[in-house]
């Protein structure tokens, strides 16, 4: 090992010494910035990976939807499905309508699937808690939790569905009925916009209550893993424009907008929290200068022992170094702590202030999301760790400086 990097080593751990303060809480102070930007990127992270994933579940990889009504969806599925990286694809009709149970009136969105190939496009049965999917029929629904909650409804119950295509049969001096159906199983998401305003019928029944006939309103596309969402949408519409007016969109295109905020706020997050280990950076800096001005002339010493400045610099520098080292290491040990604990944390904080609801009502989450990116850590890591050691390089050029004569007179 160099002298320098055992001198480097000996000065921030002094023999004798069991409790060095400056290396202690220099560490500390870098471990803490590190720990702070782990949670917060990963959280943040966390929120946009779980929207993602809530997307591609809800609407598949790729999403085509019609100008109009499509006319023919059973063409273009065949072509959309000869296309090289289509899994799968299922065609669905939505809107709007007034849903009532016990004189409780609500607005759900409608969804209406094709029984046949949902399943192999998004994993509906994955989010039914209650029930079960294969019972769904011309004549039942299946409700989202919260909004079986907010109107009473449980499996068996009866609720009241009524189209918007009772007002033009009013109109014209037509009576249409509301469409009664039994309650067969209640589905959850996870994300609480959905789990409160969404139900599920069959893709016939949907047709019926809008007056759709035989067309839809879009086809979701599930497409091999690993293949681009973007490139798969261009070669869809290649294949299907022949046949149709639609476009297909990528779930990255289709929510383009909403992704870019997330990914924005989470840059600014990152940006932010950086000056946290800027700052601990300055105290790291400052302690290594003092330190220079105390060993003077122990500096002087080895110059004139024949140590090159650049030996002498190096042995100021590497300290900031080995101490950006060992903060990034604890501080990543602590950020992964708090995140495998974060919702019993969280849990605690919320119960001691009353505002258990506060989550769910303002980020749509139940459960605090994390995920940690590979290239988050690795920037996080490498940002620590150049910061720690370009605080060592002004007390180093400080110590390079100093010429052994005037060090070794110095009082």
């Amino acid at each position: 090992m160099p002298w320098y990097l055992y001198l480097a080593l000996k000065q921030l751990f002094p023999t004798g010494r069991r409790f060095p303060f400056f290396t202690v809480i220099s560490v500390l102070g870098v471990a803490l910035g590190v720990a702070l930007l782990i949670v917060s990127i990963s959280v943040m992270g966390g929120f946009g990976h779980q929207i993602r994933q809530m997307i591609v579940d809800t609407q598949g990889d790729v999403q085509v939807r019609s100008y109009s009504l499509m006319l023919n969806p059973d063409t273009v599925i065949e072509r959309i499905e000869s296309v090289p990286g289509v899994v799968a694809a299922t065609a669905f009709a939505e809107g709007v309508a007034m849903m009532e149970y016990d004189r409780k009136p609500v607005f759900p969105a409608v969804q209406g699937i094709d029984l046949v190939r949902a399943e192999h496009v998004v994993p509906l049965r994955r989010f039914v808690r209650v029930g079960d999917l294969d019972d769904l029929d011309d004549d039942s629904i299946i409700i989202s939790a919260q909004l079986a909650v907010n109107i009473g409804a449980r499996v068996g119950s009866t609720v009241q569905l009524y189209s918007p295509l009772m007002l033009e049969r009013i109109k014209q001096d037509e009576v249409m009925l509301p469409r009664e159906l039994e309650v067969v199983g209640i589905f959850e998401i996870g994300h609480q916009q959905l789990d409160s305003s969404v139900v599920l019928v069959t893709l016939r029944t949907m047709q019926d209550l809008y007056g759709l006939g035989d067309a839809v309103h879009g086809i979701n596309i599930k497409t091999a893993e690993g293949t681009d969402a973007d490139q798969m949408a261009s070669k869809i519409n290649e294949a299907i424009g022949a046949v149709t007016n639609a476009e297909a969109r990528s779930w990255l295109d289709a929510n383009q907008d909403f992704l870019f905020v997330l990914q924005l706020e989470k840059n600014m997050i990152f940006f932010l929290l950086t000056f946290i280990i800027v700052v601990a950076a300055f105290s790291v800096a400052s302690s290594l200068l003092i330190s220079v001005v105390r060993k003077t002339r122990e500096i002087g010493l080895l110059g004139a022992l024949g140590a090159k400045p650049r030996h002498v610099a190096a042995c100021f520098c590497f300290q900031g170094f080995f101490i950006g080292v060992a903060g990034t290491v604890c501080g990543l040990a602590l950020g992964y702590t708090f995140l495998h604990f974060r919702n019993d944390l969280i849990r605690v904080f919320t119960e001691l202030t009353a505002t258990e609801q506060v989550l769910a009502r303002f980020y749509q989450f139940s459960n605090l999301p994390s995920y940690t990116a590979d290239s988050d850590v690795v920037l996080i890591v490498v940002c620590a760790v150049v910061i720690s050691t370009l605080a060592g390089l002004l007390p180093a050029w400080r110590a390079a400086r100093l010429k052994p004569v005037e060090a070794l007179r110095s009082e």
